[in-house]
């Protein structure tokens, strides 16, 4: 008995004289443990799917890398310029998977998961775009943000729909699902831009970048509706005037279900049940999620698209201030959805079964296009009271695309592989082709473009606390403003 309680004396004792690991030491431990322990459930729930070549690893590989890489290209940064949009290493990093040797083999994805997680980002990027319509702001700014967010994008789509049914021979109504998909202004690389512009100063007096987030919010809802009845009638069948009606008939029903499920969500959850915002935002997810799906079921794929745009704009109407919460949650579930959409973009791509044809034809579509964006940019903004500094930047932050590119351009191609016909798949790819092309050639020169004339062009105007004189005067273009630029720039 003495001789064991000895022996614990003993234990204690050097339990007590023994280091604990603490700091980073502890930390790599425990998430290693909770790593292998996550990963061991797995494996014994879904077997070989968590091993290398199983659907579920190249899921999880392909986020990781996507997100590794988005954070590896936001730390780039060159003197006096911005660091470059993250979501241009998360494109890469799916195009290297799908590239590299060996590699390739053991990420693999199939392609109906793909399309799934690919739609439910479209619907989280649908459900973000009609939350953040602003109706006040269309009001206020009345014509200049009409002819902004409906002139480029219609003139680009018209221009890239003749350009590609020459060069690269699609059918008119390929052509203008490309030009739809090209015409978009990417809300992810322009909407952080003003934000900053906005907080400095720049711009403010002549509400510019207010006027950017508004109108670019009304563009892609614009190109999304083009896009989505030009969708349906490539994938009618019968005469050409049934597919045409097909379409409308999409857009009809599409916002006549916006509107019955917008309406339900202004009442449903109602204000007095507990956590509501969570409520409200699953609430919004999941209508959203099922309108996207339930149109392929139905046949109208295009309608599941406005139907979401609609409800989430219809929720906001009816929830007034108590919106903010609920868009910030849906945020986060972008924050999730963001790197495994550029991600399998990315993955879509197979370097060596393109064409050097397709590739160097399809970015002469994207510069015609691009030109006479910018001319017709810069002549409907004429009329709006702005200088001609302030016309240019407007016109260049027009020009960057991503995340409705990444959101649409492989739609067409998903439902070509659901109907088996070669035709439509090689038109598909073209599609989506020109729209990774499209990302990589005008999102990094779209952000540095604004980071570099935002500040040069445009006139700041200071907050009264930042005056010796106590109020708020606009600062024009001199040397006392060139030495905020760098500051700015590397903010941006």
């Amino acid at each position: 008995m003495a001789s064991s309680s000895s022996c614990c004396a003993s234990c204690l004792r050097l339990k007590d004289r023994c280091p604990r690991p603490q700091g980073l030491v502890n930390l790599i431990v425990t998430k290693v443990c909770l790593f292998a322990l996550l990963f061991g459930l797995v494996w014994s729930v879904t077997g070989g799917e968590c091993l290398p070549g199983g659907n579920l690893f190249g899921i999880v590989v392909l986020f990781i890398c996507s997100v590794f890489g988005g954070k590896l290209v936001g730390m780039i940064q060159l003197p006096t310029l911005p660091p470059f949009p993250p979501l241009l290493g998360m494109l890469l990093a799916g195009l290297l998977l799908r590239n590299v040797p060996y590699i390739t083999d053991a990420v693999y994805i199939d392609t109906h998961w793909s399309s799934a997680l690919r739609n439910i980002a479209l619907s989280i990027i649908l459900t973000r775009a009609g939350l953040g319509l602003d109706p006040t702001a269309l009001s206020r700014l009345k014509a200049v943000c009409v002819r902004l967010a409906v002139g480029p994008c219609v003139v680009e789509a018209s221009i890239v729909a003749v350009v590609s049914h020459f060069l690269l021979g699609l059918p008119w109504v390929w052509g203008f699902i490309l030009g739809f998909v090209l015409a978009a202004v990417s809300p992810a690389v322009v909407v952080p831009s003003m934000l900053l512009l906005q907080r400095e100063g720049y711009g403010v007096e002549k509400g510019i970048p207010t006027l950017l987030m508004a109108a670019g919010s009304f563009d892609d809802i614009l190109a999304i509706t083009g896009f989505s009845t030009c969708l349906g009638i490539a994938f009618s069948t019968g005469s050409t005037w049934m597919n045409i009606l097909k379409g409308l008939l999409e857009v009809v029903g599409g916002v006549i279900a916006g509107l019955i499920l917008g309406l339900f969500l202004c009442y449903f959850p109602s204000k007095d049940q507990e956590d509501l915002v969570l409520r409200r935002t699953l609430m919004l997810l999941g209508l959203s999620i099922f309108s996207v799906f339930f149109s392929h079921v139905v046949g109208f794929a295009g309608a599941g698209g406005l139907s979401t745009l609609v409800l989430a704009f219809l929720a906001a109407l009816g929830w007034k201030t108590d919106k903010a919460p609920v868009a910030a949650m849906v945020g986060r579930s972008w924050d999730v959805f963001q790197p495994l959409l550029f991600g399998l973009i990315g993955a879509e791509i197979t370097i060596a079964t393109l064409s050097p044809s397709t590739v160097g034809l399809g970015l002469a579509c994207i510069s015609t296009g691009l030109v006479i964006r910018l001319l017709v940019t810069f002549l409907l903004v004429h009329y709006g009271g702005f200088n001609l500094k302030e016309k240019l930047f407007i016109s260049v932050a027009w020009l960057p695309k991503a995340t409705v590119q990444a959101a649409i351009g492989s739609k067409a191609l998903d439902l070509a592989r659901e109907d088996g016909d070669e035709t439509l798949i090689k038109f598909g790819l073209d599609v989506l082709t020109l729209a990774v092309l499209a990302i990589l050639t005008t999102a990094p020169i779209g952000a540095l473009g604004i980071g570099l004339a935002g500040p040069r062009l445009l006139a700041r105007q200071v907050k009264a606390d930042d005056t010796e004189g106590g109020a708020t005067t606009p600062i024009s273009n001199g040397i006392g403003q060139e030495k905020d630029n760098v500051t700015l720039e590397s903010k941006l």
